[in-house]
């Protein structure tokens, strides 16, 4: 009897934790999407699907939607390309590049929140380190926090930043889990370095590809920390995105329900893309 429970009793403290962690914080948001409730009162009224028509309606949650995707597309997209390349380079032995491999990896250990104090200070548009740097060069300055054009680009910037070294290193963990032999043959059949690269080195990289690709979009979709230390969501809503857009709502303004139906929406749309991912891309990772 104790033979075919063991398995069930290893595996049970791991499962109550997610249960009650993950799975019914999830389930109890669900429930308070569909009530009219200020975290204060005692009850709660009931108002079914109000809360989403009145998010569908609500022009600025669309445009704290089309926020959050841009912020990821771009912040996705330049952490893939700029940590490969630089994984590419750093892919050998030797002093200088165990030292930057060490360097660019070190904001990855720095807290979110001082990250976003010293980014806000270099951004500064008076006294700030970049407007010095660019008025070197003649250039006037840039108003990289309260300008709408210019907002959104730099909080990716600050996300790129942070997360290039813990990209660069899985990338290069990856780079070096090639067999040699297939550089050999390839070296052997005169390939050039590009089509090395295309047909050989980027099919064997794709399990790493993958895996950095949906847990950078998943991150990119939650970024709280630097909108709520670096712009509060401003200049005119330019950087409100998702998380941030559900802590005013649920904290500032105690529209419990109103923000448990945004964080619905939220988790629909991570879950969607999460699983349209891995529909279209698990047939294309190549396994050695």
């Amino acid at each position: 009897m104790w033979e075919k429970l063991r398995p069930y009793a290893m595996v049970a403290p791991a499962i109550t934790v997610f249960s009650v962690f993950f799975i019914y914080p999830i389930m109890y948001m669900i429930y308070l999407s569909m009530y009219d409730w200020n975290f204060i009162s005692p009850t709660k009224t009931f108002v079914g699907l109000e809360n989403f028509i009145d998010l569908l309606k609500e022009k600025e949650f669309i445009q704290v939607i089309a926020n959050s995707t841009i912020y990821t597309i771009l912040t996705v997209t330049f952490i893939i390309v700029f940590s490969l390349l630089l994984a590419l380079w750093l892919n050998r032995t030797g002093a200088l590049y165990s030292f930057v491999q060490g360097a660019i990896f070190s904001p990855h250990i720095i807290a979110l929140v001082s990250i976003a104090m010293i980014w806000g200070w270099l951004m500064d548009p008076e006294y700030g380190l970049l407007n010095w740097i660019i008025g070197l060069f003649g250039f006037g300055k840039l108003a990289w926090l309260s300008s709408q054009s210019t907002a959104l680009i730099s909080l990716v910037i600050v996300a790129v930043w942070k997360g290039l070294g813990y990209n660069t290193l899985v990338f290069i963990a990856g780079l070096q889990s090639i067999p040699k032999d297939i550089y050999e043959a390839a070296s052997l059949d005169r390939s050039n370095p590009w089509t090395t690269f295309y047909r050989l080195v980027l099919p064997m990289l794709s399990p790493t590809l993958f895996f950095l690709i949906i847990i950078n979009m998943i991150g990119s979709f939650q970024v709280f920390e630097t909108i709520a230390i670096m712009t509060q969501g401003g200049p005119v809503n330019a950087t409100n995105t998702l998380v941030f857009y559900i802590y005013e709502y649920g904290f500032r303004f105690f529209k419990i329900g109103y923000a448990s139906a945004a964080g619905v929406v939220l988790l629909v749309i991570v879950g969607g893309l999460t699983i349209i991912y891995f529909k279209l891309m698990s047939k294309r990772v190549h396994y050695q």
